[in-house]
């Protein structure tokens, strides 16, 4: 075998700690939106709507409150992964599997960029 990469050079990974930190941004903004639609009560105006529809409304209000908290908790999620590449980005071991030990092809990084396994590894799984 003569000199297979190991690791990702510098230079490769600061191209992925912009990728990493501009999804970071995004995700962030996201989950801000998510936790400013759970803040606003009934931002849908139908305070004024007669009372018979007020307990389809509730039903309504308290499965959408759910999803959104399910959302938001699925981002939390994202971003802590994210935040965690970073760290492996900084340890210099960002990109390479857990599993195998060997470099994850960068178009999977590039998709996926908080993995921490080769296709293979998962599909080992």
């Amino acid at each position: 075998m003569e000199n297979e990469k190991t690791r990702y050079s510098d230079a490769e990974l600061k191209e992925f700690k912009e990728l990493i930190q501009e999804k970071l941004r995004s995700s962030k903004e996201e989950l801000a939106a998510l936790a400013s639609s759970l803040s606003s009560p009934n931002a849908n105006g139908t305070d004024d709507t007669a009372g018979t529809y007020k307990t389809l409304e509730d039903g309504s209000a308290t499965l959408e409150k759910e999803q959104i908290n399910q959302l938001a908790a699925r981002q939390k999620k994202f971003i802590e992964q994210l935040e965690a590449a970073l760290v492996r980005i900084e340890n210099k071991t960002y990109g390479i599997c857990r599993e195998t030990g060997k470099l994850i092809p960068k178009e999977r990084l590039r998709a996926v960029p908080h993995t921490t396994i080769t296709m293979e590894a998962k599909l080992k799984q």
